[in-house]
């Protein structure tokens, strides 16, 4: 290659950022630190109407350290976080860094033998929960069964507006009593305290600070090991990236699960470090969210794809309720072009931004400039410090030239250390010091990346290579299609054919002969979808993407797909 041609993302940079630039790696819970030294008055957290302010946020997470000190937490515990988007879960993640821990995300949506898998492979001890019936049980099952010995009960009417709060307590179902158990510890007991914790020595580049567990789609979830480092890193690299967000002045809506890795870094832990308000939503639910995008008018709105569905179906939604937004992200999924098109004519001065990430890089690798063009179908340009390598799947110490596809390898300063007690895994994922991601891309002429589709959800047709994530692109052009996905069910003639999942819009009906004549101009013919599933609508993972997983399931004690 000729020199420079590497990198061809330098000939397009956004000027102001300079790409190889260094950071400084930090301890993660600084953030709070920094941000509560110099906007202490300010509201750290706005939940369904009650606020608290950076100092508070940072009183309770001193307490937090504290009380789970005194429970006998040593330094490098992993502690789990088992609870959804609340004002809780912020100040005992912080709580638990400062206190010396390692946070374990564990997802509201697990099942009591997920939990088990992952709480003894990580070896969390204690476990931090809130009293929803649909957690308590299954913390209670954790401590008949002896996989934690501490479970810290918090109470969700303690951080509810007064009379939501009372509701809650004495008329809401979701609310689970607390257990008489000696293992059971309430969170008011756990900070019950003046808050002057044992600061710990923290070397940010080897000691761990979350352990994200990865999805699982294919075998059991690993832990990525992210330090300090890689994620006060990457929090910078988001920072660089996002410049024209003013300390102090932001507000984020806080939709996206916090125990997501992108939500994590990029909301909380960002927004924090830019002493921004959270507009924290326990779950997503399209008429609440659109109740306090109204009520806050949040200026940075972070999405899914089938967030924006939801919200512009909904009835009553009105183009005015994008009017505050001056910057939006979407990820997850690939953007249709008529989903862009219709939020970018809503948004003030701005369009719709997508970006590329994954667990192992702490999430943030790529994205697209804000005031920069960017490329619509584009994930973007590396963030800075981050190196981006279109590898051979089958070689992958080769590189590939510019323009071809192959699988997107990554190198920067956010890259984990690994997974969690799993060497061979960790000797495969990083091959020759670059992150291997099973995504399949191409980078173009100025250095911007375009995914192609997951290495594992290639389907191969008769020796014909076919990507789901194209046909998708192409059935989201049809009008009357709201959401669609492809997945690949075995052939006994072809060896494999691709299936399609398609969502109507609202009020709008499809016929498979109208897609057929559709995509029949627009994709070969081995990539047409051999049958088509009507849906009024798709499983979704935790964050918001179609669970390809889920519907594989269906189809798994069936015989093959006749191809006849």
């Amino acid at each position: 290659m000729a020199p420079g041609a590497e990198r061809p993302w330098l000939k397009s940079y956004p000027q102001g950022i300079v790409w190889d630039q260094s950071f400084e790696a930090t301890s993660l819970q600084s953030i709070l630190d920094q941000s509560a030294a110099a906007h202490g008055a300010d509201i750290h957290i706005d939940f369904l109407g009650r606020s608290y302010r950076y100092r508070e946020t940072l009183d309770l997470a001193n307490r937090v350290a504290k009380g789970l000190q005194e429970l006998g937490l040593a330094a490098g515990d992993r502690v789990g976080i088992f609870m959804p988007n609340c004002p809780q879960y912020v100040w005992m993640f912080f709580g638990i860094l400062k206190a010396g821990g390692v946070v374990v995300n564990l997802s509201p949506l697990y099942s009591t033998a997920e939990l088990v898998q992952q709480i003894a492979d990580s070896g969390v001890d204690i476990l931090l929960t809130l009293n929803l019936r649909s957690l308590v049980p299954k913390a209670e099952r954790l401590v008949a069964d002896g996989a934690v010995s501490k479970v810290v009960l918090c109470r969700l009417e303690d951080t509810l507006p007064r009379l939501h709060g009372l509701l809650f307590r004495f008329l809401d179902r979701r609310r689970a009593p607390a257990p008489r158990h000696p293992a059971f510890v309430s969170a008011r007991q756990l900070t019950a305290n003046d808050g002057d914790f044992t600061e710990r020595p923290i070397d940010p580049h080897e000691d761990l600070a979350v352990l994200q567990y990865t999805g699982g789609t294919t075998g059991l979830p690993k832990g990525a090991m992210l330090t300090h480092a890689n994620l006060s890193i990457n929090l910078q690299q988001a920072l660089a990236w996002e410049r024209h967000v003013e300390t102090g002045k932001s507000t984020f809506l806080t939709v996206l699960p916090m125990f997501h890795a992108y939500a994590m870094t990029v909301i909380m832990c960002g927004g924090t470090a830019l002493a921004a308000k959270l507009v924290i939503l326990p779950k997503f639910e399209a008429r609440q969210t659109l109740k306090a995008i109204r009520r806050t008018r949040p200026d940075f709105l972070p999405v899914v794809p089938t967030m924006l569905i939801a919200l512009l179906d909904e009835p009553d939604f009105a183009a005015d309720d994008f009017k505050s937004i001056t910057s939006c992200l979407s990820g997850g999924a690939p953007l249709a072009d008529d989903l862009r098109a219709r939020i970018d004519g809503l948004l003030e001065g701005t369009v719709v931004r997508e970006g590329y990430g994954l667990t192992e890089c702490s999430p943030i690798a790529i994205g697209n400039p804000k005031g920069e063009g960017g490329k619509p179908g584009s994930v973007g340009l590396p963030v800075p410090a981050t190196e981006v390598m279109i590898c051979d799947p089958e070689r992958p110490s080769r590189r590939l030239e510019q323009g071809q596809v192959g699988e997107i390898c990554l190198a920067g300063p956010q890259i984990m250390k690994g997974y969690w007690q799993r060497p061979e895994a960790t000797a495969e994922a990083l091959y020759e010091g670059r992150l291997r991601t099973g995504d399949l891309g191409y980078l173009d002429a100025e250095g911007y990346l375009y995914i192609v589709d997951r290495i594992k959800d290639m389907i191969l047709v008769g020796g014909f290579n076919v990507y789901p994530r194209l046909i998708e692109e192409a059935l989201f052009d049809h009008p009357k299609v709201s959401q669609a996905a492809v997945i690949g069910l075995p052939d006994s003639y072809l060896g494999e054919v691709p299936v399609a999942f398609v969502v109507p819009r609202p009020d709008q009906t499809l016929e498979e002969a109208e897609l057929r004549l559709f995509l029949k101009q627009r994709i070969g013919k081995h990539e047409m979808p051999r049958h088509f599933y009507f849906r009024s609508e798709l499983p979704q993972t935790m964050v918001g993407k179609v669970d390809k997983k889920a519907l594989r399931a269906e189809f798994s004690d069936q015989p093959g797909v006749s191809a006849k």
